[in-house]
């Protein structure tokens, strides 16, 4: 059972960073698409960054240049680094991950492809 735990939200002025981690457990050997995603009201989810077990990592445009995805297969945990922060940053983020398949592309941005999500961590960049 795949399950996910993230961390390291929190309040930041604008220009600041915050690294956000992403514990996964039940993954391990296996082929799996992970990303990170973000909510500011309602049910509409931004795709932030995707990575997969393929080795293909990529960013929203609103994000490129400024976060930076990266992962400890050691410690099973997906890190998202946010520099430059900007008030438009703020957002509820949430880990997903979906095992067994290579997300690319359009697939990777919908979250309707990931099966397993966090419960998700607060970002708030204030000016």
């Amino acid at each position: 059972q795949v399950q996910l735990v993230e961390s390291g939200g929190g309040s930041v002025q604008a220009g600041g960073s915050l690294r956000l981690s992403c514990a996964a457990s039940g993954i391990m050997g296996r082929i799996y698409s992970m990303a990170w995603f973000r909510r500011v009201s309602g049910d509409e989810r931004e795709g932030v960054a995707f990575m997969n077990t393929e080795g293909t990592t990529t960013y929203a445009d609103s994000v490129r240049g400024r976060f930076i995805l990266t992962e400890d297969n050691a410690n099973n945990t997906l890190y998202l680094q946010m520099n430059s922060l900007k008030p438009e940053d703020s957002a509820m983020y949430s880990c997903a991950a979906r095992v067994g398949i290579f997300l690319r592309g359009e697939y990777a941005r919908n979250p309707a492809a990931y099966r397993n999500w966090g419960q998700g961590t607060q970002v708030t960049v204030s000016s």
